[in-house]
């Protein structure tokens, strides 16, 4: 069965069971590491994850000798996420790509790594300077958050800058709107680790509510990549030939979408488990 048919096919069954999502769609890539054949490497994934509704709305896979630059655009296209934030990582920060979400009337966060030439460098080197005059040349936004647990406390002070038209001046990117800077300070026993990460967004939002929508795009590492891996046992799979692993990803993610929508509040192991025992619990998983 032709995998890209199928995984449109599994789009407009995923469109029709949420709609248009709400709040971010967070889109990240995995690898199936036991896919791997003499002849082919291991196939990559990338997908669309509703992190407030906790489900795959699409996936592609990314083609030999390809990456994920090439496989986002074809997934965006896939989608209706008109409204939406998509959330992606250093990899997916593209001009080509933000043009493609502002066109479908949506908004973007990319985090901000070396592989952009100077944007980084710019954004590090202002946001720098101005935090050390406590930003009194620039308008921003900031919110701070406390979370402690399992013997961890991090401090995350968000700062959104507003004023970007040096930065699009010198840059041109599609919709921008802000820069997003995160620092987190973790206190774990007598160890204190500290962490800063930029990000560009078309947002024009106050720092509480981008803080949230950054921190919503690690549902898709937490909600779905550990859950194909730890309980569909996703790198145990050795599904190698032709079409096989990219449709049976697939499958995964139509099976972890009806067992999200399931009642009950056991838990996804449980009901995969209770699936299999009682056809009628099968019954209800299907058609709730």
């Amino acid at each position: 069965m032709d995998s890209e048919a199928f995984q449109r096919c599994f789009v407009a069954w995923a469109a029709a069971l949420i709609g248009v999502p709400e709040g971010v769609v967070a889109v990240d890539g995995k690898t199936v590491r036991r896919s791997k054949s003499k002849t082919d490497l291991p196939i990559h994934m990338v997908s669309a994850f509703a992190a407030r509704q906790r489900l795959v709305l699409g996936q592609v896979k990314v083609a030999e000798k390809a990456n994920e630059i090439v496989a986002i655009p074809k997934l965006l296209d896939m989608l209706d996420i008109e409204g939406a934030v998509v959330t992606l990582d250093a990899m997916g920060c593209q001009r080509d790509i933000a043009r493609k979400i502002v066109d479908k009337k949506a908004d973007y966060i990319f985090a901000l790594k070396g592989n952009q030439g100077t944007l980084r460098d710019d954004v590090e080197l202002f946001a720098t300077e101005q935090k050390a005059r406590d930003f009194k040349d620039t308008t921003v936004t900031r919110h701070q958050t406390l979370d402690g647990d399992h013997g961890r406390i991090e401090t995350r002070s968000v700062t959104v800058v507003h004023d970007v038209g040096w930065l699009q001046a010198r840059h041109q990117w599609p919709g921008l709107n802000a820069v997003v800077m995160v620092e987190s300070v973790r206190e774990i026993g007598d160890r204190i680790e500290r962490e800063t990460r930029f990000y560009i967004t078309s947002l024009a939002l106050a720092a509480s509510v981008i803080g949230a929508y950054v921190r919503d795009h690690w549902a898709v590492e937490n909600s779905l990549h550990w859950v194909l891996d730890c309980v569909f046992r996703d790198d145990e799979c050795r599904l190698r030939t032709d079409h096989a692993p990219a449709n049976f990803t697939t499958i995964k993610h139509m099976a972890l979408n009806l067992i999200r929508r399931a009642p009950g509040k056991d838990s996804m192991r449980l009901k995969r488990k209770l699936a299999a025992w009682d056809d009628a619990f099968l019954e209800s998983t299907i058609t709730a």
